[in-house]
Order: structure tokens, then C-alpha cells, then sequence
């Protein structure tokens, strides 16, 4: 049985103010916008692994009414080579910081944030001295 091809990977938020939601993934990890619209936003990382984050207008006539809803269930993971930059990033843009940098058993370190359509972020890097497979 034929698979399908993946051509690209991507998740979308859901926001009702895209600006706000913009400017809050490219001041944090320094994303780009590759495509912008009224409705619409697509950011990149700058550097490393393609993967693309949509903001979509939450009221959009192509958003599916049932992510339109706020945000549950789930988060967003980004793995940062040293997450205590992006710590203090968040403090300063005045982040909503649910929890501080933890060191967790499995060796890496956690931050967790909430962006402002409300999508739980968790910012991680390895524990310095530790190896994470």
C-alpha cells in the first residue's frame, strides 16, 4: 500500500491576536517569517532544523472551529542549545513563565511559558555534564 510523502511539518496556533503571537516566537527563539497576511503568519527557526509555526487567525473561515477553541491537552517543544538564554529572554519580553529552567531526571532542563493565544511552550536543552539520547 502506497504511504503518504510528507512535504512539510508545521503546527498552527490558533491566536486572535497574530501580531502579539509573532513577535513573541521571533523575540523568544529568533524565528523568521517566511510568509505573512492579515489572516495568516509563517515563521522558521533561523537556524537548524526546518519546521514551520503557523499563526492563523482564530476567526479565519479556513481555521477548523474545533482548534479555534482555547488551547488544551497539549504543548509546543523547542530544544535550544542552552535554555537559560532563552530564560531570561522570556523575562525580559515580560513572558507569562508557568515554570522556571527545572532539571528533570532524563537530563535536560525545562522552562515552561505561555505564549499569548495561550499555548503551553516548553523551552529545553540538555543538563550541562549530562547525555541525552
Amino acid at each position: 500500500m502506497p504511504r503518504a510523502k510528507i512535504r512539510r511539518t508545521m503546527y498552527n496556533i490558533a491566536a486572535d491576536d497574530l501580531g502579539a503571537v509573532r513577535d513573541f516566537y521571533r523575540n523568544l527563539l529568533h524565528m523568521d517569517v517566511i510568509y505573512e497576511s492579515d489572516w495568516y503568519i509563517v515563521l522558521v527557526p533561523s537556524e537548524g532544523p526546518r519546521f514551520e509555526l503557523g499563526i492563523i487567525a482564530r476567526n479565519s473561515d479556513v481555521t477548523p472551529p474545533v482548534a479555534a477553541r482555547p488551547v488544551g491537552g497539549g504543548y509546543l517543544t523547542f530544544v535550544v542549545e542552552e535554555v537559560l538564554v532563552a530564560f531570561e529572554q522570556a523575562k525580559a519580553m515580560g513572558a507569562e513563565i508557568l515554570e522556571p529552567p527545572t532539571d528533570l531526571f532524563y537530563g535536560q532542563r525545562r522552562l515552561l511559558l505561555r505564549d499569548p493565544a495561550g499555548t503551553i511552550v516548553d523551552i529545553s536543552s540538555p543538563v550541562p555534564g549530562t547525555v541525552v539520547v
